[in-house]
């Protein structure tokens, strides 16, 4: 499940830049040591992200709760898996019900059981310290490339379920049957009404869906739970 955000249009020229970078991607990292959290920052910061920093997984639940307005974009979060308090793995089991931002762990000093209960509970990567450049930069654009597809989708999802909301009961009734193979005179036969009211339903649920043949309104009916 996604979380709900709230996106805000850029009113200043700070504003302009860091919604340019948003756009880019927007990374959350998380880390107790501040040289390490300082220097991950940097590095993303200079290829051009946007870059958010905690020095704890509890100060960057405290950050979601806010349900703060962001800019648009893709987003990920790259998390140390041994911290104090909250570790990276209680943080992505926090995270797995509430919110789907693809998330990197990291670690210096973890066992072979801690990647593989990561990876089994979603995490996108397990990196380990000192992580290379490079890998940590290429596991950061398969992140934000996961976050833009689910962002596409979740968009998709919601213009479905607004589309499939400005149907009367009759329409969507019948839009059901057609979607599921039934003929206009089956409809008509079940409903007891005249083809030509079929028809009219038909015709109107197709034109608010934005239907334009009947494999469209199959897969718009698959897509949407219609």
């Amino acid at each position: 499940m996604a979380r709900s955000e709230k996106y805000r249009h850029p009113v200043t020229v700070a504003d302009e830049q860091l919604a340019a970078r948003c756009r880019r991607g927007h990374i959350s990292v998380i880390d107790d040591d501040s040289e390490i959290l300082s220097a991950l920052c940097a590095l993303l910061t200079l290829e051009g992200y946007a870059c958010a920093s905690y020095g704890s997984a509890r100060a960057y639940l405290q950050e979601l709760q806010t349900n703060a307005v962001v800019f648009p974009g893709p987003r990920c979060v790259l998390s140390d898996i041994r911290m104090p308090d909250l570790d990276g793995l209680e943080l992505q089991n926090r995270l797995a019900d509430c919110d789907d931002t693809p998330l990197l762990l990291m670690s210096g000093a973890s066992s072979v059981e801690d990647a593989v209960i990561a990876f089994r509970c979603g995490a996108l990567d397990f990196l380990i310290k000192p992580i290379d450049a490079d890998l940590l930069l290429g596991a950061v654009d398969k992140a934000l490339a996961r976050s833009g597809a689910l962002q596409q989708q979740h968009s998709r999802q919601s213009d479905l379920g607004a589309r499939i909301a400005q149907l009367t009961g009759r329409e969507r009734d019948i839009a059901r049957r057609v979607a599921a193979g039934l003929t206009n005179p089956a409809i008509a036969e079940e409903f007891g009404i005249a083809l030509r009211t079929v028809k009219l339903h038909r015709q109107r649920a197709m034109e608010k869906l934005g239907a334009q043949s009947t494999a469209d309104l199959v897969r718009i009916a698959d897509e949407g739970q219609l």
